[in-house]
């Protein structure tokens, strides 16, 4: 059985495992063990604060198979960017020149660095290690935390964020880093998200532009990689959108990859979600569901098959959620053609 939980301290060892899995393409899942380390502390530290606004409480969960009790899987949950240091993007907005003797109009498209995210909560850390990425697992590990979010909803902000990776080549290379970022941070793509990920970012400001980059100038590679996630996450993206995602022009900085924006209680796993008590016996029916208890220090979420009008669950899932008969759960019904059933 899939399980999704909290990570703990007794993880790291896997942590490291997923993070050199990952060959450096996830900013936040650096191959550094100490910041692994604080990663696991911030969530533990998170799930025991009483919280009544969001403010730098991060939640990380790890996707167990409990079978072998190996981890295939990491997703996050930032409550609240920007507070200690800056949430940049690029904007993507048109600069209009004109000229009335020449009887000229140009709108002009350009990057305009900004923080306009500074305070949303962000989606971040997501990695299925590499034969695991399956719909069924992509699905859980993504969605799992958004039922955490349905059931805890003070703890997050009123807009949630999910940055994407964007395009690299055949050599691992980003067409919009050569373009613009290298010029300006003289190191490549991998060093600068490296540096990112383990939280030294005053180099941002200090070498980013603060002037606009006019699209133009830009080679035609960079120019259409503006937006673009990697192919081999698209399938993020629609599940995202399929979650009420939009994509509003913001992209990252390095890789132009883009960024996806939702008020927060208008993510589909919310507000489709619903509270249950639970009842313990024959499981029967053949709908998908997503449940998970409704606890911060041991939530557990998985996904099962039941009757989505009288839901029943077994006793060994209510083993794996560590619930009894007369405790609440909280459900969601998924597509099976989602989840490639």
């Amino acid at each position: 059985m899939l399980i999704i939980r909290p990570v703990d301290f007794p993880d790291l060892p896997a942590l490291e495992q997923l993070s050199a899995k990952s060959g450096g393409g996830i900013t936040t899942l650096p191959a550094n063990k100490e910041h692994l380390a604080r990663l696991i502390g911030t969530t533990q530290n998170s799930l025991n604060k009483k919280v009544t606004l969001p403010h730098d409480e991060s939640y990380h969960f790890v996707l167990e198979d409990t079978t072998t009790g190996h981890l295939i899987g990491i997703s996050g949950i930032e409550s609240c960017i920007g507070l200690d240091t800056p949430f940049y993007s690029y904007r993507i907005d048109e600069v209009i020149h004109a000229s009335s003797e020449l009887q000229i109009h140009n709108r002009i498209p350009s990057l305009n660095l900004c923080q306009d995210y500074n305070g949303t909560s962000r989606l971040c850390t997501r990695f299925l290690e590499p034969g695991q990425n399956t719909p069924f697992n992509s699905h859980l590990l993504s969605r799992a935390r958004m039922l955490f979010m349905a059931e805890h909803m003070k703890r997050f902000s009123r807009r949630t964020v999910a940055e994407l990776q964007g395009l690299i080549d055949e050599h691992g290379k980003s067409p919009f880093w050569e373009a613009v970022g290298r010029h300006f941070f003289r190191m490549d793509l991998a060093k600068a998200d490296y540096l990112s990920g383990i939280n030294r970012k005053t180099f941002i400001a200090e070498l980013m532009p603060h002037y606009p980059v006019y699209v133009p100038l830009l080679n035609e590679e960079a120019q259409e990689a503006l937006g673009q996630p990697r192919p081999d996450i698209e399938h993020v993206m629609d599940l995202l959108e399929d979650e009420g995602f939009e994509y509003r022009g913001y992209v990252d900085i390095f890789d132009a990859g883009p960024t996806l924006e939702v008020r927060t209680d208008n993510i589909r796993t919310i507000w489709q979600s619903r509270n249950i008590t639970v009842e313990i016996g024959e499981a029967e029916g053949d709908d998908w569901l997503m449940v998970s208890n409704n606890r911060l220090q041991d939530y557990r979420c998985l996904i099962m098959r039941g009757n989505a009008d009288s839901p029943v669950i077994s006793v060994e899932v209510a083993d794996r959620l560590q619930v009894i008969s007369g405790d609440t759960v909280r459900l969601v019904q998924l597509d099976a053609d989602d989840l490639g059933m």
